[in-house]
């Protein structure tokens, strides 16, 4: 019997039960650093000289694996093999794909701890952080399967006498689907299983910096019984083996997660028709945001320092809703301002290996010298509180870093950093903090922090992002709970984790017979 949907509980690391089993998975992960991974399509493990070496980036020198990296051609060959694969995995009924990705999370809430640890070593992630993906890699695989077998059950339609009509969902084709290295796991699993449990086959092209965990990822299908050609790993560069992928005219839709410039690229590619190509081809954009928080006059300021500390510094602050920008009421931004001073400087920075770090390393080179520039463009745009200093020697390590005092036009408060830097800005009054609030090209998240109930509801309706939380942090959404997506260069709302996703993913058909 299938149960009503629930959240997997997160590991509570206080105690020394759970903390010695996480350190039991660290070390089995740790005994198999440096392996080799090759490439899977159709029912093939292909080995390429050319290999993607992935690092650690708490410690650099440190090889989590290498994977095989995929040629133009062999892109031509997993989407042949996912276009084969395509025409009998289709009539499998929903229902039936479901139970694959309920066996497929069974598996993996086994080996939590085990998956959890990789992306400890390959994505930098604290351990609670590590914990919190995987247990939404299982959630969203528990959720799309239930909501597969509700798009599979009978569509409610007008009668009429003398016509039997019916309407059904019907999956699209071959999907692409291009997920981030920020959740190399979660975010995945979400994209990837969406697509086969609506009867789609995949060919999934995983960030370039965490192909390890999706090659984990496989083994589960593997074991799952997902059959062979269903979802292809082809690991390879963007220019090389994801425009191909795009523009391909087999390819019917591309599910993507990453940045505004490559979603753009991406959705523009997408739109050109190619030769022998039979439809619009249809594109899932998230694309990253410019998070604010608003503090308002009457707000529990504690709780709204510990909330801006929170959204902006969680995985050093290398999530697309993490807040960048703290929009304060004038009558109280010294003191807020004061306070995320005090708890930032009380954070541990180090290799998150260690439970007793709560930050660690910025995902790699690029990203530490992209947030380095951007630190120093906000030395010149703000008032340094703390923070400020990088240190690439062995890992990727940026501190915590808070500018006070920044004009709401300045870069810092305008351009997407991904990192652990938030911009301070004071405001008026409450309306002058939503029109700051507003005044981004994207519209993710956002959070209020008011006792005034007018304040609540003005915010609710023009706030403009995709996903307002009131008197709580801007990060950890929780599949089913909180669906997650965002509008204008956020993304196409693709609203991941709620229950219009896998529309995305199908087509509705109609037959009517007369009798």
């Amino acid at each position: 019997m299938i149960t009503e949907f629930r959240n997997e509980p997160f590991t509570d690391f206080s105690k020394e039960e759970n903390r010695a089993a996480f350190a039991v998975a660290l070390a089995k992960v740790e005994s198999q650093l440096g392996k080799e991974y090759d490439l899977i399509i159709g029912s093939e493990r292909i080995k390429t000289e050319k290999k993607i070496a992935s690092l650690n980036p708490s410690n650099k020198s440190e090889i989590v694996g290498y994977v095989s990296k995929a040629t133009q051609e062999l892109a031509e060959k997993a989407i042949q093999a996912a276009a084969s694969t395509f025409e009998f995995w289709k009539a499998i009924p929903g229902e039936h794909r479901a139970r694959y990705l309920f066996k497929a999370a069974a598996i993996l809430r086994r080996r939590k701890h085990e998956f959890s640890a990789w992306l400890v070593k390959e994505a930098g992630k604290s351990w609670a952080e590590a914990d919190a993906d995987t247990a939404e890699a299982i959630d969203f695989m528990e959720f799309y399967g239930r909501e597969m077998i509700r798009y599979s059950e009978r569509q409610p339609l007008t009668p009429l006498a003398g016509e039997n009509n019916e309407l059904f969902y019907i999956p699209l084709g071959v999907g692409v689907v291009i997920p981030p290295w920020n959740f190399p796991l979660a975010i995945m699993v979400g994209m990837t299983t969406a697509a086969l449990v609506t009867g789609n086959t995949v060919v999934l092209k995983p960030a370039s910096t965490t192909p390890v965990i999706a090659a984990q990822f496989m083994e589960i299908l593997k074991e799952a019984g997902v059959p062979d050609g269903v979802v292809n790993f082809v690991p390879g560069s963007g220019a090389e083996v994801g425009d191909y992928l795009v523009d391909h005219p087999l390819t019917r839709f591309i599910s993507f997660t990453g940045s505004r410039e490559v979603g753009l690229r991406i959705n523009e590619r997408a739109a050109k028709t190619q030769k022998g190509q039979k439809w619009i081809k249809r594109v899932i954009a998230e694309m990253g945001g410019k998070d604010s928080i608003i503090v308002d006059k009457d707000a529990d300021l504690e709780q709204a320092a510990a909330a801006i500390v929170a959204s902006a510094f969680g995985f050093q602050g290398q999530k697309c809703s993490a807040c960048s920008r703290a929009i304060i009421h004038e009558e109280v931004y010294d003191e807020v301002l004061q306070k995320v001073v005090d708890r930032t400087n009380g954070l541990t920075l180090g290799d998150v290996r260690d439970v007793n770090n709560y930050m660690g390393p910025v995902i790699d080179e690029g990203a530490f010298n992209k947030i380095m520039e951007y630190i120093e463009i906000g030395k010149k745009e703000g008032r340094l509180m703390t923070g400020g200093e990088g240190d690439s020697s062995k890992g990727y390590y940026i501190k915590p870093t808070i500018f006070a005092d920044v004009d709401p036009e300045a870069r810092i408060m305008q351009e997407e950093i991904f990192g652990p830097v938030v911009a301070f800005t004071k405001a008026k009054d409450f309306d002058h903090a939503l029109e700051i609030a507003n005044n981004t090209e994207y519209g993710l998240t956002g959070s209020v922090f008011t006792r005034n109930r007018l304040h609540i509801e003005k915010a609710r309706t023009e706030f403009h992002v995709g996903n307002l939380y009131f008197n709580r942090k801007c990060t950890g959404a929780l599949v089913g709970v909180h669906p997650f997506g965002g509008f204008n260069m956020s993304g196409t709302d693709s609203k991941a984790g709620g229950r219009d996703y896998l529309l995305l993913f199908l087509q509705a058909k109609l037959t009517s017979e007369v009798l």
